[in-house]
């Protein structure tokens, strides 16, 4: 997938001076050697850090490297001062582990890291750094291996972030207020924004009208939905369109590395443009460059880290309507665990890629063709979304927002779309969340977040979390058990 970060990970030990240094470096190469053995590339740094001078020697090392993440392994107790320095020097998230004893006896052995890594932790905080730690950050060579995998979509989502420009073309539609994008906590979380105008987005459009490019397009959008769409005939504008996105995002990305976009669907972009851009988005994900809808910049961003996390296409949904009981009771009552409250339909257009769709068909937008073409027997202008209901499976539904306060927040829940048929349409599924009514009322509602959710497909909570805490966000909200109230929860109910 193109627009995220390709990772380069790179291993450095430390040693504290009265430990002996080959003890550090011995396990070093053996977490090295267990990473490699799940058929992935670490770099494998030989300057063990005993004092800061050897810190900056390493630090060289994995910048010549090439590596944009690290892995800092105390091999034994390790040299507080210069352990945590790298971090603060190095341009990239930074993850702190620890040797458990076991490889050797507990004399000349024994490298006392699991008491290293408090003291590590307290440096880290004395001086500011922020670090990636994980749930229990001692272990066996292998045990490390795998600490350091669960680091890596961590690290490629922070990456990322730290490379992103979102693009806008707005303002965002009337009446939606709740997509409103205060740009100030972007800059705290080292995003760049452009905000554009919808009319320069159709500036750009007219002028790759007859682009020499527009008929390879359509023959790649024949091949994904098929040569009996009905609707075959907005192709060419679709493909001006994409085109257009695409030649933006490289000719405006300048300084930074990646882009995303957040972007006006409606109501004028229909009349001006001549059809919806639903299909051209839900492309655009599955390349790498999420376009959120209605010019939520937040969702957009949400979309963004969900596709560094699983590395694979996401979906920007509203949390739509519930399950009417006739479905619930015929389709899912039986078949499924769960009550009919912690089920609801999540909905849109038709952004979602093809390839996360049941029978994906391009179709057009119902409820604007109602509003801008009701006289037409034939929909025209409203042609151009990818409909079907979403395919079964694991999914995350997660959100991180900013507020109109200038305030960061989030919100993860784990939970599945169900093998049943929704009998409506747009990319739409049933989707059934554990505690849903309560996480709906005392998170959703309580906390006041937008009607937008991005979803993973996957259970990506865990790495989702570790992202947001990483970055500092001081309200990560999830969907508790019936066992855990929430603070507002009325304990009478």
């Amino acid at each position: 997938m193109k627009n995220i970060p390709q990772l380069k990970l790179g291993l450095i030990s430390v040693s504290r001076d009265c430990f002996p240094i080959a003890l550090s470096a011995t396990r070093r190469h053996a977490v090295a050697e267990s990473y490699k053995a799940k058929g992935k590339d670490i770099f494998e740094c030989d300057i063990t850090v005993e004092n800061e001078n050897d810190a900056m020697k390493a630090l060289a090392a994995v910048k010549d490297a090439g590596c944009n993440a690290i892995v800092v392994y105390l091999g034994n107790f390790g040299p507080e001062t210069s352990e945590t320095i790298i971090a603060k020097y190095f341009d990239g998230p930074a993850m702190y582990v620890a040797a458990a004893e076991g490889d050797g006896d507990l004399h000349d052995g024994r490298g006392d890291a699991f008491c290293g890594v408090l003291n590590c932790s307290y440096n880290l905080g004395l001086r500011n750094i922020k670090a990636y730690i994980p749930s229990y950050p001692v272990g066996t060579a292998n045990e490390v291996a795998d600490m350091i995998t669960e680091f890596e979509p961590v690290a490629t989502a922070l990456i990322g972030i730290a490379g992103l420009k979102i693009i806008t073309f707005g303002p965002r539609p009337q009446d939606f207020i709740a997509c409103n994008g205060p740009i100030g906590p972007l800059y705290e979380l080292g995003v760049e924004i452009e905000e554009n105008s919808e009319l320069d987005l159709l500036v750009a459009y007219n002028n790759h009208k007859d682009d020499i490019r527009i008929p390879a397009v359509i023959a790649e959008m024949t091949a994904e939905i098929g040569e009996n769409n009905p609707y075959i005939g907005v192709l060419p504008r679709l493909a001006q369109y994409e085109l257009t996105l695409l030649d933006w995002a490289e000719e405006h990305k300048g300084a930074r590395k990646y882009v995303a976009f957040a972007n006006k669907c409606w109501p004028a972009f229909q009349t001006e443009f001549g059809f919806v851009p639903c299909y051209v988005n839900s492309r655009m994900v599955a390349k790498g460059y999420p376009v959120s809808c209605e010019v939520d910049i937040y969702g957009c961003l949400s979309e963004y880290i969900g596709i560094c996390v699983s590395g694979s296409p996401v979906t920007l949904l509203d949390i739509n309507n519930t399950v009417p009981a006739s479905i619930y009771n015929a389709d899912i009552k039986c078949s499924y665990n769960c009550r009919q409250d912690e089920t609801f339909m999540g909905f849109h257009c038709g952004n979602t890629c093809s390839c996360l769709l049941k029978n994906p068909h391009m179709g057009y937008q119902l409820i604007m063709k109602r509003s801008l073409e009701p006289e037409l027997e034939f929909p025209d202008i409203t042609r151009g979304t990818i409909e079907g209901d979403i395919k079964p499976g694991d999914i995350t539904f997660f959100r991180l927002q900013g507020t109109a306060k200038g305030e960061l927040k989030a919100y993860i829940a784990q939970g599945e779309v169900l093998d049943v048929p929704t009998q409506s349409f747009g990319s739409i599924g049933i989707f059934s969340i554990p505690e849903m009514d309560r996480f709906y009322r005392y998170v959703l509602v309580q906390k006041q977040y937008p009607h937008h959710g991005a979803v993973a497909f996957g259970h990506y909570g865990k790495a989702l979390f570790e992202v947001f805490r990483y970055l500092g966000i001081p309200d990560v909200a999830y969907n508790r058990p019936a066992s855990l109230p929430y603070p507002d929860e009325n304990p009478f109910s």
